[in-house]
C-alpha cells in the first residue's frame, strides 16, 4: 500500500480536478484493510511522547486513528473519491473502545466512506476506521473531514451544536510550538499542507500553519490522565489552533462523563469534547 506522503502526492495532482460531490452522491464502496500486525514499538513511543501519553499500557485511545491513516489516505485520495484531498479539514470525530487494545495485539484495520452531507461551508464527508482481533470489533472511529467550498443559500449546518453556556474550569496551559505541526505529522504520517508551514496554510486561507486535530484530542486525553478507562470520546473542532500559540486546557467531571476544552487567552473555544469512562 502506498505511503501516506505518496498519496498526498497523488491527492495535490489529482485535487485541481475534483469538484466536490453533492450530498447522497454515490461513495466508493472501497473498503481497505490492513492484515493483523502488533504495532512497532518505537512508532508507538514517539506518538505517546508528543501527546503526553505514558508510553506503558493498553494503546492510546486516538492511537488506531494513526494506525489507520494510510489506508484512509489511499481512499481519500482515489480517483473515485468525490472530494479534494488536499485542504480537507477535520471537523470532528468520535471513537468507541468495546476492548482495550494492547501494543502486542495484531489488529486487523479497516476503513471505508460512509456518506456525504451539506455543510454550511462545502461538503462534509464522513470516514470510518475499523480495529478488529481475532475477527471481533474492538475499536472504531468516525470522523468528519470538510472540503470547503461556495455553497447555495439554505445548505444544511452540520457544525457542531452550541458550546454549554458554563465553561470548565482551567487545568493547564500548553505552549505550542510553530513547528508542532510538522513534528507531529512525522509521527502520524498527515502531512496536510496546512499544518506545515504559514506559506502552505496561506494557500488554503489559514494565517498560519494550523495545529492537527487529532493531536489536540489525544492531549487533552493524555492531560485527563487514566486514558485507559475512557471507553467513548466525542469532540469537535471549533476554531483552528495556530502555530504557534497558548492555550487552555479545561475539563469538568460529573460521574462518568468528563467534559473538555481548548481555549485561548481570549476565551475563544478551539475544542469541544465529552468523555464516557469505565467504571474504576
Amino acid at each position: 500500500m502506498p505511503s501516506p506522503i505518496a498519496s498526498l502526492v497523488r491527492g495535490a495532482v489529482t485535487s485541481p480536478f475534483k469538484r466536490p460531490g453533492l450530498p447522497g452522491s454515490a461513495l466508493p464502496a472501497t473498503r481497505l484493510t490492513l492484515p493483523p500486525a502488533p504495532v512497532a514499538p518505537g512508532h508507538l513511543a514517539a506518538y505517546s511522547r508528543i501527546c503526553g501519553f505514558s508510553e506503558s499500557g493498553a494503546l492510546p485511545l486516538t492511537y488506531p486513528h494513526v494506525l489507520g491513516f494510510a489506508p484512509l489516505m489511499r481512499l481519500m485520495t482515489d480517483r473515485d473519491f468525490p472530494l479534494p484531498v488536499v485542504g480537507l479539514v477535520h471537523t470532528w470525530i468520535e471513537i468507541t473502545r468495546h476492548r482495550s487494545p494492547q501494543p502486542q495485539d495484531p489488529l486487523e484495520l479497516t476503513v471505508y466512506a460512509e456518506e456525504l452531507t451539506a455543510h454550511r461551508r462545502g461538503t462534509e464527508v464522513t470516514m470510518v476506521t475499523e480495529a478488529r482481533l481475532g475477527g471481533e470489533l474492538v475499536w472504531e472511529s468516525r470522523s468528519g473531514y470538510l472540503s470547503r467550498h461556495a455553497t447555495t443559500p439554505g445548505a444544511e449546518s452540520t457544525a457542531p451544536p452550541p458550546a454549554p453556556p458554563t465553561a470548565p474550569p482551567a487545568v493547564a496551559e500548553w505552549a505550542l510550538a510553530a513547528d508542532l505541526g510538522r513534528r507531529y505529522g512525522a509521527v502520524s504520517g498527515d502531512r496536510n499542507p496546512i499544518h506545515l508551514y504559514p506559506l502552505t496554510a496561506r494557500l488554503f486561507g489559514f494565517p498560519r500553519a494550523i495545529a492537527h486535530g487529532m493531536w489536540t484530542v489525544a492531549r487533552c486525553l493524555a492531560e485527563a490522565g487514566e486514558p485507559g478507562r475512557v471507553r467513548q470520546v466525542r469532540a469537535d473542532f471549533r476554531a483552528p489552533v495556530l502555530l504557534p500559540s497558548t492555550v487552555t486546557y479545561a475539563a469538568d467531571s460529573t460521574g462518568a462523563d468528563s467534559a473538555f476544552e481548548l481555549r485561548d487567552a481570549t476565551g475563544r473555544v478551539h475544542l469541544t469534547g465529552r468523555t464516557t469512562r469505565d467504571a474504576p
